[in-house]
């Protein structure tokens, strides 16, 4: 495994001094951000590079002048919904296929997308309770609305997973981000079974232990699940954050910024879970046949950017099976 890192941490700078900062952070691979809900603050669009050879081949000759590589391309959004955000997140995961392919970059990182709850609804609509009840005049309405999901979410990952494969892009790593209709590894399952095995053969998972966490459920047991279908991982923890979480459970809807009122909250490597932990996640993915990058994803509003980093550089490289 080799450690990675997401970009987007170093905030608006010239690309040329983040590519400095990752070097002196020891990281020698990238994941960037070519559009979606990432700040893309160092790609000025998957669209521009595509249409200029000579700004792709500039953006290329820094990165390859220090020695980086690029782990994935991230293009996480809503590919999905019925509304404009949902037509541009899907033309940027489609640019960012063409972009991955001019690079050579084989892996890209996204999101699963989620659909409206009916035809003709523009507003994302994430079910995270029964569909068994209530009834109404005779109809569930909630089951209706997941099958809806599923057909609109079959008909686009068939159609993307072709037109990335085309462009040589041979692994397409959903984050189980919660609010997307895949968020664990039952419906990573879900979308393999719906969109055929052709269209399966590039699909996988983004493993983000914390996304699981803050669901209630154990990466290290996901990452067994998954086996061969663990296609990238992010490095970033979280923090069930005691007593809070006693009171009011795991559906939090606080903004981020208010960690101290919050029943969970993202946070450096180690300050969640202790090294033993992350040792056996490492361990158990590498056993089930990953050998991949580990990507640092340092959202902790906890603490300093740099304290972040360095607390999680410093945890990933004593604990990924290098």
């Amino acid at each position: 495994m080799e450690l990675s890192i997401c970009t987007d941490v170093f905030g608006k700078i010239p690309f040329t001094e983040m590519l400095d900062k990752v070097k002196a952070y020891g990281i020698n691979a990238i994941e960037m951000t070519t559009g979606g809900w990432g700040g893309c603050f160092f790609v000025p669009s998957a669209e521009e590079l595509i249409k200029s050879p000579a700004k792709l081949q500039a953006f290329k000759n820094e990165i390859d002048k220090r020695g980086l590589k690029i782990s994935a391309l991230n293009c996480s959004g809503n590919p999905l919904v019925n509304n404009p955000m949902g037509k541009t997140h899907s033309k940027t995961i489609h640019d960012t296929a063409v972009l991955a392919g001019l690079l050579g970059v084989k892996t890209i990182v996204t999101m699963s997308g989620l659909p409206e709850g009916a035809p003709g609804d523009t507003t994302p609509n994430w079910f995270t309770t029964t569909v068994s009840w209530p009834e109404y005049d005779g109809r569930l309405y909630m089951a209706d609305s997941i099958k809806y999901q599923w057909e609109v979410a079959a008909k686009w990952w068939k159609e993307y997973a072709h037109f990335a494969k085309e462009n040589g892009v041979e692994k397409i790593a959903i984050e189980e981000f919660p609010c997307q209709l895949v968020n664990n590894v039952r419906n990573l399952n879900k979308l393999l079974e719906v969109v055929g095995p052709e269209a399966a053969e590039v699909i996988g998972m983004n493993l983000d232990p914390s996304h699981l966490m803050i669901q209630g459920a154990d990466p290290i047991a996901a990452a067994r699940a998954l086996g061969d279908k663990i296609y990238y991982i992010h490095g970033k923890d979280a923090r069930i954050e005691r007593g809070l979480v006693d009171i009011d459970g795991l559906t939090e809807t606080l903004p981020v910024s208010e960690t101290a009122k919050r029943t969970w909250n993202y946070v450096a490597v180690g300050c969640g879970k202790d090294l033993q932990w992350w040792k056996e996640f490492f361990s158990v993915a590498h056993m089930m046949g990953y050998n991949g990058y580990i990507s640092l994803e340092m959202e902790d509003l906890t603490m300093t950017v740099d304290a972040g980093l360095r607390t999680s550089i410093d945890a990933l490289n004593q604990t990924i099976s290098k």
